[in-house]
């Protein structure tokens, strides 16, 4: 059997009810608004013993406002480290349902409250528990290895839990100590890390709304249109994409790589509220966003995930108000959740300090 193989689950895929994101966007507060709502978050943070953990897709305000209350804007992986650490004792999380629920996991004696409950995930809706676990019950001899973008049920049916920025190290270890890998839910991120591994892999198919949508030879003509330009690609993205990339890796590599690349401009491939980042860390370059040749005929790059775009400041200051929309997790699914997050903790603290992270591995590794 080829070491690639993508196997095609028999279930109905659920609608992705994108309209429903986007009719529930906040409207853009106007400048004194905007100001007050600032304001206010700032004083009931405060008051909640409260901290804002931001991603970086999420609008603008979101990142600058937890940045300036002493938070984080990054990705999941630093997102989750940092809810746990944090002293705080209740965390606001400015993402998709699934960051919410790895922060209560991490931290379930804290309260967990999010802008919107509904602000959902095409990867998470699209691997449900049921089949999933046949998924898995069909092929006992492999490690199963979910992408951080999953519910906590299918986090709790993993032995492995990584993001984008620690997938290739966790997944290479693993190779190394004779593992044979079950992988989901993203297609596209799992076929790159088996190209650059070699590992033996079966994947689930899914894949991100937003991502998916971008298009390799209008990426090409772009490219001519700005030939000094450097390409920056996530790797949920198709492969032929990946394929033109000057760099590919998670958010806080594509920031990494656009401060260090000598370039005067970047084509970015990922979700276009990393712009706001990547041009807050580097005055002076350009960013421009890489085309998905979107629907619309005025649309060339549509790249915005809706449920991120239902983030915005106004639920912020009402959940920290009122307590509403807090995060719950079944409580017995909780040790059994965190022992695959645990272990990619582990894995990425030992992996930072220089440590032989690939001794966590035999037998599943340490939690």
């Amino acid at each position: 059997m080829s070491n690639e193989a993508i196997i095609d689950v028999e279930y109905e895929q659920p609608a992705c009810p994108t309209q429903h994101a986007w009719a529930r966007v906040p409207v853009e507060p106007g400048p004194k608004q905007r100001a007050e709502l600032m304001e206010r978050i700032k004083r009931l943070l405060k008051e909640r013993n409260a901290v804002m953990v931001s991603h970086y897709y999420v609008h603008p305000d979101l990142q600058d406002l937890a940045i300036a209350t002493g938070g984080i804007v990054s990705d999941s992986l630093e997102m989750a480290r940092f809810g746990r650490d944090h002293p705080a004792t209740t965390l606001v999380v400015s993402g998709v349902r699934f960051m919410g629920e790895t922060a209560k996991i991490l931290s379930p004696e804290k309260t967990v409250l999010m802008p919107d409950l509904d602000a959902n995930c095409s990867l998470d809706l699209g691997c449900p528990i049921d089949e999933f676990s046949a998924f898995c019950d069909a092929h006992p001899d492999r490690t199963v290895v979910v992408y951080a973008n999953t519910s906590a049920a299918v986090k709790a049916r993993a032995d492995w839990l990584v993001t984008s920025s620690c997938a290739l190290d966790i997944v290479r270890a693993l190779k190394d100590k004779g593992h044979k890998i079950l992988w989901a839910p993203d297609k596209h991120l799992g076929g790159y890390i088996q190209r650059e591994t070699g590992a033996d892999m079966l994947m689930w198919n899914g894949s991100c709304i937003v991502h998916d949508e971008f298009k390799a030879f209008e990426l090409a003509a772009l490219k001519q249109e700005h030939p000094k330009a450097k390409v920056l690609v996530h790797p949920e993205s198709p492969a032929d994409v990946i394929a033109l990339a000057d760099a590919v890796g998670s958010t806080s590599a594509i920031l990494k790589a656009a401060k260090e690349l000598d370039a005067p401009a970047f084509i970015v491939a990922t979700d276009k509220g990393m712009m706001h980042m990547l041009r807050q860390q580097n005055p002076g370059k350009v960013f421009i966003e890489a085309p998905t040749a979107g629907n619309s005929a005025t649309c060339k790059s549509c790249a915005h995930c809706p449920w991120m775009a239902m983030n915005g400041l106004a639920g912020v200051a009402q959940v920290l108000e009122k307590g509403l929309n807090q995060i719950h997790v079944d409580p017995g699914l909780i040790p059994r959740a965190r022992l695959p997050i645990d272990r990619m903790l582990a894995f990425t603290a030992a992996h930072k300090s220089g440590q032989d992270a690939g001794a966590l591995v035999p037998n599943i590794g340490a939690a």
